[in-house]
């Protein structure tokens, strides 16, 4: 492990067991939309990892969900969810993660996800495989649909907005085992890298979502496409991840559903 990677999971678990001891705390709670709300925590989070990196990497670059940075033309950025799972947070349901990426020349060469209530620390480093609490993890060997657990999400206009995922929902529902929607993204795709579930799939997430869970799936043998199957990217509005076996045929499955605007 280098010395970014080490680095990564301490302030990873520092901001993940901050978090922890203050869960059942009252939170200020402010609304980003309907209902996309922003806890007083997200902030503190992202403002001990933002100055602890930029303590040591003053000059890097730093994409981070709650507050919007100047780009310095570093070759080197990192891309931070301080709290993955916030509407549960806010709620006091323990299912949350800090989710750190960092990138170089466009490219993502380490990723963490850290699970505080669990002590869970994923991490994967660019070639050198993925890990969780320092044991090497792959994705599941699970290759018929129906047989799959999967998990998804749903997007914050789903009240506006019909692209919502329920046709999609609706589809796979039918054809998979069971589907699961615990809340946080980065800790669903790294689930699927550790085999726990067999896929993935969401609409409109951000980068900072899915950059380490990315790398950790990409690390432990997986597959990350769009939804048709074109490779992914951190600006693709929607992702599909699974541990590759049963990859054709959720896009097949998602194909009968109404397609995202």
């Amino acid at each position: 492990m280098d010395s970014f990677g080490s680095f990564m999971m301490e302030i990873a678990r520092q901001a993940g067991d901050w978090l922890k001891g203050r869960l059942d705390e009252e939170h200020t709670i402010d609304y980003k939309g309907i209902i996309n709300i922003v806890t007083e925590a997200d902030r503190q989070s992202e403002e001990m990892i933002v100055s602890a990196i930029l303590g040591r990497y003053p000059g890097h670059d730093i994409l981070a969900e709650e507050k919007d940075r100047s780009p310095q033309g570093s070759p080197y950025r990192w891309i931070i969810d301080p709290l993955d799972g916030t509407t549960n947070y806010a709620h006091g349901y323990p299912v949350f993660c800090v989710s750190i990426a960092l990138e170089e020349n466009g490219v993502i060469r380490n990723g963490v996800v850290y699970n505080p209530m669990l002590g869970e620390m994923f991490y994967a480093c660019r070639s050198e495989g993925a890990f969780l609490n320092g044991r090497s993890i792959r994705v599941s060997g699970t290759r018929d649909l129906s047989h799959s657990l999967l998990a998804t999400g749903f997007p914050y206009d789903i009240r506006e907005n019909p692209d919502n995922n329920m046709d999609y929902f609706n589809v796979m529902a039918r054809n998979a085992q069971a589907i699961r929607r615990a809340g946080s993204a980065a800790l669903d795709m790294a689930y699927v890298a550790a085999g726990r579930f067999d896929g993935f799939w969401e609409l409109r997430l951000m980068p900072w979502d899915t950059a380490a869970g990315w790398l950790l799936l990409v690390e432990a043998g997986g597959k990350v496409t769009n939804l048709s199957g074109a490779p992914f990217a951190l600006d693709a509005p929607h992702i599909l991840a699974s541990n590759g076996r049963i990859h054709e045929s959720m896009i097949a499955a998602l194909r009968l559903a109404s397609p995202p605007g």
